[in-house]
């Protein structure tokens, strides 16, 4: 870990994917706020060089860190901003957090 943080090899990369692991992680085992911390931590880090997986993780990451009444997952975060964009805000979901966003019409008829 000191040869790592004293840039032996260079900056480490974070993928997207397992920021979405880490943040998904930290807010079922903790809360919304550790995860948001964490999240911004690491976004924010010198250390490391955050790697984009998909053109939507700037507006999921902005989604994810404002939700107050909700406890979606990052993913989750994801698929409702995907529902608003291409899909006129249905989603089909077994999850009851997304009954909470004003603008999804889940499972509609």
């Amino acid at each position: 870990m000191e040869r790592f943080l004293a840039g032996t090899w260079g900056p480490g990369l974070l993928l997207e994917y397992v920021f979405l692991e880490i943040v998904t992680v930290l807010l079922m085992r903790r809360d919304i706020s550790v995860a948001r911390r964490v999240g911004r931590l690491l976004l924010e880090s010198e250390e490391l060089e955050f790697v984009p997986c998909s053109e939507l993780f700037v507006q999921t990451v902005a989604d994810f860190s404002r939700q107050t009444l909700t406890a979606l997952g990052f993913a989750d975060s994801a698929i409702a901003l995907i529902a608003r964009a291409r899909a006129e805000g249905r989603i089909l979901s077994f999850d009851a957090e997304f009954r909470k966003i004003a603008g999804l019409q889940v499972n509609p008829d």
